[in-house]
């Protein structure tokens, strides 16, 4: 198997393997080649591999790597797969490593493939000394879809560490909180009839209508109860995205469809929430005549904070010069906090660049973050308690 020994290499060979994962099956690729590609640099530089299965019959793999014994030590985390892409949008090729006025042009490079070569390349510098705790690279399936990696790994509590490294695109700043995420489709079914006479059927619309007022009442009342300043958006967000209903002037509407996107705070339960907003939903069509039904398009990610006054925030906010920062994305950090790691968010990327055409890493941002790596590894590993 060819070597991929300097960071441009590696990089390079990384961004030319399509691993797009997606919730709609013709999009959906699997990610074992960029596995294999990491397991074979990583094996080679002294790691222990592990290659998990994930969904092995779509190809879906997570990559523990792990050098050193005992508990505690340090793990860099991130996703080896990209969203979909669309290369007539782009000005460079998104699976050619392409270099441009101090910047990097690929799928991935922000967000977050050229992490791992980064990440790779710090924890080399250490390849002739003994760890005192153990360094992990952890590589995942499926963040950009459905978290199946992250929960895999969740679920399994295997995976231990006294803190946790992940390398979402944030500038070289770190990140300890997030919001959460969940989306739902709310469907209103009605009877249909002709228009002349309203007796004829039951207007799901109108049902409708009751449903959007009730759901401006809820994200009123949760914005007035829960507020973060550190946030750009410092209240719980509940987005109207996608409505569908009827299908002529003068029919009665039989079926009406509703898409929201809800992100809470940390410190508000995604489950909970749910069920607050499917019965109040359920009351404000009562006796009605009209039937309610509910599909999770996306069950959600929690919120994640991590205290200001841990060790790891500390020590990542005294290397960075930066104080921690919030952020509404989302990320797999609840899932490693689920596993007793504390986690901070940070990568060499901006994720203003991520998700769209021509997405790059500026060339200046690596070496610094390389070396906030080095530095982190040094206190965590090579130093150790």
């Amino acid at each position: 198997m060819p070597k991929y020994n300097t960071r441009l290499e590696m990089i390079t060979r990384l961004i030319s393997i399509p691993s797009v994962s997606s919730a709609l099956p013709e999009l959906d690729q699997g990610n074992r080649a960029v596995v294999d590609t990491l397991a074979d640099r990583l094996q080679a530089a002294g790691f222990r591999i592990e290659i998990l299965p994930v969904n092995p019959d779509q190809e879906k793999y997570n990559l523990v790597a792990t050098r050193g014994e005992g508990s505690g030590g340090l793990v860099l985390a991130g996703h080896t797969d990209t969203v979909p892409t669309n290369p007539e949008l782009w000005r460079h090729n998104p699976f050619k490593l392409t270099e441009d006025g101090g910047r990097l042009y690929g799928l991935g490079t922000a967000d977050m493939k050229a992490f791992f070569a980064l990440a790779i390349e710090a924890a080399e510098t250490f390849s002739g000394q003994r760890l005192k705790e153990p360094l992990t690279i952890l590589a995942t399936a499926d963040e950009e879809s459905s978290m199946s990696g992250a929960k895999a790994l969740a679920a399994a509590g295997t995976l231990r560490a006294r803190g946790a490294i992940i390398g979402e695109p944030t500038g070289n700043r770190p990140v300890r909180m997030h919001k959460g995420i969940t989306m739902e489709r709310i469907r209103v079914l009605g009877q249909s009839g002709h228009s002349s006479n309203p007796a004829l059927g039951r207007n799901a619309l109108e049902g409708m209508y009751k449903v959007l007022t009730t759901l401006l009442e809820f994200r009123d009342e949760l914005q007035a109860r829960y507020h973060n300043e550190q946030f750009e958006v410092p209240v719980p967000t509940l987005n109207l995205g996608h409505i569908q209903g009827g299908d002529n002037p003068n029919r009665i509407c039989g079926d009406c469809l509703l898409d929201i996107d809800l992100r809470p705070l940390p410190g508000m339960d995604i489950v909970e929430l749910r069920q607050t907003l499917r019965q109040r939903l359920q009351n404000c069509l009562a006796g009605d005549g009209l039937q309610l039904e509910f599909e999770m398009l996306f069950p959600g990610i929690p919120a994640m904070e991590t205290p200001a006054g841990s060790e790891l925030v500390k020590t990542v906010e005294s290397l960075s010069g930066c104080r921690s920062e919030a952020v509404a994305f989302g990320t797999e950090a609840p899932y490693l906090q689920e596993l007793g790691m504390d986690v901070v968010i940070m990568g060499p990327g901006r994720i203003e660049q991520a998700h769209q055409p021509d997405e790059y890493i500026e060339i200046g941002a690596m070496e610094p973050y390389i070396e906030l790596l080095k530095q982190l590894i040094y206190k965590y590993c090579v130093v150790g308690h």
